[in-house]
């Protein structure tokens, strides 16, 4: 007999393992507030740096207004145009570009030999004509000597007439003689008119005219003419200054008046400083001028208020036939014109380290002469000594004789 054991299959399955909660990192404590010192001192650091930007934009409007300054300025100076008087191939060179010349330094020759031609044949054409006048002075006194002989036979013939003429009734002399006598005295008196006329004619042909004689005069201007020519042939420096826009070569052909390079004037410096129409009305000739360069941002230079500008060109403004043109402009938008005031500049204080340069950028501070107050909505938010303080900041400097130009060291 036999034991059967079944066993019964398994009706549930295994649950699969489920994840662990995520571990959360435990809460920060808060932070304690600040202390009560640490707030207080930034509020007053606030407070101190809103009323240090009033004062401190109150101080810059300050100095705005009693020193209006522009950094629209530029340094210039006059420029001399260098050309011949008279035309020729160039022969020499004196100068090169950016050379230094003074007054009556050479520059460059033009070919003289037609020049010197020219005064040679003046000069002798001069001892031609002296000679002339010699002549015609031998020639004058010729002719007074033939008016004295004319007059002398004249006269003797209306004596003759007159000792003939009672002889007549007498029958001492016949008609045909008194007639003789009478057409002599005629023809003397013409040959006296004749005579006097020659002279006449001859001191004109010496050309006298008081105690200048103008055949010599004419003459002598040719000489003096050619002479001049001579002379332009070298051409010069009018100014002191320096050479500039040089690109001209020997044998090049000089035109007569046509410029061949040019010559910064460095006698008078002067600054042309652009101010807003708003900062004009503290601006007056005779003021003096800060000025700083920037190609020397720590050297301070002097300048003299000469002139204010009284024009400029209104692009805006134009006419269309009889009626004006106007162009629309945008009310919102007022920009303020920019006029520009003449500064003649004292000499630099350097002139090998700190060369004046014509077209050099510039910043220009005018010291005016006005006193700004303190405003009296302001007198009571601030002390006595701070007002004082800034009283003298607006004291006017002093007063200086007001120059018209001021020339550059020698």
């Amino acid at each position: 007999m036999s034991h059967e054991h079944h066993e019964a299959p398994a009706t549930a399955t295994a649950a699969p393992p489920t994840a662990p909660p995520p571990v959360r990192p435990p809460a920060k404590p808060a932070p304690p507030p600040p202390p009560r010192s640490k707030r207080i001192a930034g509020r007053i650091f606030g407070v101190t740096m809103i009323v240090s930007a009033f004062v401190l934009s109150f101080l810059t409007w300050w100095e705005l207004d009693i020193r209006p300054r522009t950094d629209d300025a530029y340094l210039r100076a006059n420029i001399v145009g260098i050309a011949a008087n008279v035309s020729g191939y160039i022969t020499e060179l004196a100068v090169v570009d950016n050379q230094k010349v003074k007054i009556g330094d050479l520059l460059f020759k033009i070919d003289v030999r037609p020049y010197q031609a020219a005064l040679d044949l003046a000069v002798a054409n001069l001892g031609y004509v002296d000679l002339e006048i010699q002549a015609l002075e031998d020639a004058i006194r010729q002719r007074d000597a033939d008016v004295v002989a004319a007059e002398a036979v004249a006269k003797y013939n209306v004596q003759y007439l007159a000792r003939v003429e009672p002889l007549l009734p007498k029958q001492f002399v016949t008609p045909d003689q008194i007639d003789a006598a009478k057409r002599n005295v005629k023809a003397s008196e013409a040959a006296v008119a004749q005579a006097k006329a020659a002279a006449a004619q001859a001191r004109a042909n010496l050309g006298q005219l008081g105690d200048v004689n103008v055949r010599r005069a004419k003459a002598q201007a040719t000489v003096v003419e050619n002479q001049l020519n001579v002379g332009y042939c070298e051409v010069r420096s009018p100014v002191d200054g320096y050479v500039t826009n040089f690109n001209i070569s020997v044998g090049q052909f000089a035109q007569i008046g046509q410029q061949v390079f040019a010559l910064v004037d460095t006698s008078n410096w002067y600054l042309l400083a652009n101010y807003q129409e708003t900062d004009l009305r503290g601006i007056e000739p005779g003021m003096e001028v800060e000025v700083y360069l920037m190609a020397y941002p720590l050297a301070r230079f002097h300048g003299t208020v000469q002139g204010v500008g009284w024009a400029l060109y209104d692009p805006n403004q134009g006419s269309n036939g009889v009626l004006p043109t106007v162009n629309p402009t945008l009310d919102w938008v007022r920009l303020a014109q920019r006029f520009p005031v003449r500064i003649v500049m004292d000499a630099t204080p350097d002139p090998v380290k700190l060369p004046y340069r014509m077209g050099a950028t510039a910043t220009a501070i005018v010291h005016t002469r006005q006193k700004r107050q303190v405003p009296d909505i302001l007198k009571p938010l601030m002390p006595e000594g701070l007002q004082r303080w800034l009283d003298t900041l607006a004291t006017p400097p002093a007063t200086t004789p007001y120059s018209p130009g001021r020339g550059d060291a020698k």
